[in-house]
C-alpha cells in the first residue's frame, strides 16, 4: 500500500475542493476566497481534496460490498445509503442519503 503525501497528485479535480457546495437547507456556502479578503493555503486546499478523496473511497468501499451482497456489479444509491445505516461513522450521511426516494 502506497503511503499518501500532500505532494501526490489528487485524484479529485482542483476545482472541485474549492468550488461552491449547497447545504441541507438550500443556502451556498463556499471556502475562503481572495475576493473576500481570506484565503486557503495550497497545503489546505491539498489536504482537503486528500480527505475528500479517503472518504470518497471509503463510501465507495463499503457501498461495494453492499451491492455485492445483493448480487449486483453496479453500486446504486440505495448501497450507499446501506453502507451508510451500517456504519457508526457515516452516521451523518443517514439524513442526506434517504433510503427511499
Amino acid at each position: 500500500m502506497k503511503t499518501a503525501t500532500l505532494a501526490d497528485d489528487p485524484d479529485l479535480p482542483y476545482r472541485a475542493d474549492r468550488a461552491v457546495s449547497e447545504t441541507q437547507d438550500g443556502t451556498a456556502t463556499h471556502l475562503p476566497h481572495p475576493s473576500d479578503g481570506r484565503m486557503v493555503s495550497a497545503e489546505a486546499t491539498a489536504l482537503f481534496a486528500k480527505a475528500c478523496e479517503i472518504f470518497i473511497t471509503e463510501l465507495s468501499m463499503r457501498a461495494w460490498i453492499c451491492a455485492e451482497e445483493s448480487k449486483r456489479r453496479t453500486l446504486q444509491r440505495a448501497d450507499i445509503a446501506r453502507a451508510a445505516s451500517q456504519s457508526d461513522m457515516l452516521d451523518f450521511l443517514i439524513d442526506i442519503v434517504p433510503r427511499n426516494r
